[in-house]
């Protein structure tokens, strides 16, 4: 070999080495570049969860402080809709959804609880479900539905009648179908609405010549989902499940555009014992949790109830054993046997 050949090779490799040693300094440049925006992120998000939570009602439940919010890969959280008219006014729980969020079979199970069931409440007499948050508030609702139905819930979410009307508004309102005769169960509806929040008569009316798939605001959502008079008790649940199901559809966009009206308009009506990392780790799982589907459903299950007047009051007597086992099978996937038809799945 040449010494001429030796030295261009050298040169050659000299000028090798100097780009490799400028790509590893480009590549280290790049990952703290990478970790200093992920730093940033965190601690944007952490900010804002701590922010966001500070603004929520907690409520402090000691019997289920040490109980985990998750078992057997379900999460379980009881909404509960409170029929009070004004922030801070207390009332009965009108409204009771099992949300159940599965990432084994990757779906949202919404579960009406009827509050006419005729239960056990431990420490009471037996009396409607209803009659448990009376007694003893949330405490008492979760451990009558453990009772009854062997279905363990620790978290629950309350929300007043205010609250759920301005989030509908946050998330631009909501599309739904609506026989003419529920058009006109609406504006009988905000009538009282109008009343209690000291607006004009009339305020929001729908056309009552109308029907089909219309655009509702807040209020009328509100109307639409409180009317019990078309189709007992069950069609009303199956209606605030419609209207919870739009929100949630449309909540990611709504958070993008108008995060700020969405968290002032629920969180100051809204109480939980949710903690703090709880709330945290589920809007970490937020981005995974909206793409599942939504499984719509009520309990008691049509064929296993039957009306009934006990102490002077119309209930519903309940074939319990059916409804624990319609829970463990669809909820939990305790079997393999297929899905039962009374469910309304939701893409």
């Amino acid at each position: 070999m040449s010494r001429e050949y030796a030295n261009t090779e050298a040169r050659s490799g000299s000028k090798k080495s100097k780009k490799r040693r400028k790509k590893g300094r480009a590549l280290k440049v790049l990952l703290f570049l990478v970790l200093l925006a992920a730093v940033f992120v965190a601690g944007a998000w952490h900010f804002t969860v701590n922010k966001v939570y500070d603004q929520m009602n907690y409520e402090k439940i000691e019997s289920l402080e040490k109980e985990s919010m998750e078992e057997e890969g379900v999460t379980n959280i009881l909404l509960i809709g409170n029929d009070s008219r004004k922030e801070g006014e207390d009332g009965r729980s009108d409204a009771m959804i099992l949300v159940s969020i599965s990432n084994a079979s990757k779906k949202i199970y919404m579960t009406s609880l009827l509050r006419d069931m005729y239960v056990e409440i431990p420490g009471h007499k037996n009396n409607r479900l209803n009659a448990a948050y009376a007694y003893g508030g949330a405490e008492l609702l979760l451990q009558t539905l453990e009772v009854n139905f062997d279905i363990h819930v620790s978290r629950y979410v309350q929300v007043n009648f205010q609250a759920f009307a301005r989030l509908v508004d946050a998330v631009g309102g909501v599309d739904l179908e609506l026989t003419n005769d529920e058009v006109k169960y609406v504006n009988a509806y905000l009538w009282e609405y109008n009343m209690l929040e000291e607006r004009p008569e009339g305020t929001d009316y729908l056309d009552e010549s109308l029907s089909g798939i219309l655009h509702l605001n807040g209020p009328q959502a509100l109307a639409y989902c409180r009317n019990r008079y078309i189709g007992t008790d069950f069609a009303r649940t199956e209606r605030q499940r419609k209207v919870l199901s739009a929100i949630v559809e449309q909540a990611p966009s709504a958070l993008l555009t108008n995060a700020g009206e969405m968290m002032d308009s629920l969180l100051s009506n809204l109480t939980t014992n949710l903690t703090q990392s709880e709330c945290a780790s589920l809007s970490l799982q937020a981005p995974k949790v909206v793409t599942y589907d939504i499984v719509q459903s009520s309990i008691p299950l049509p064929g296993t109830y039957s009306n009934a007047t006990i102490d002077k009051m119309s209930v519903l007597e309940v074939d319990f054993e059916a409804n624990k086992k319609y829970i463990r099978e669809n909820i939990y996937g305790d079997t393999e046997g297929e899905t039962s038809s009374e469910e309304t799945a939701v893409g």
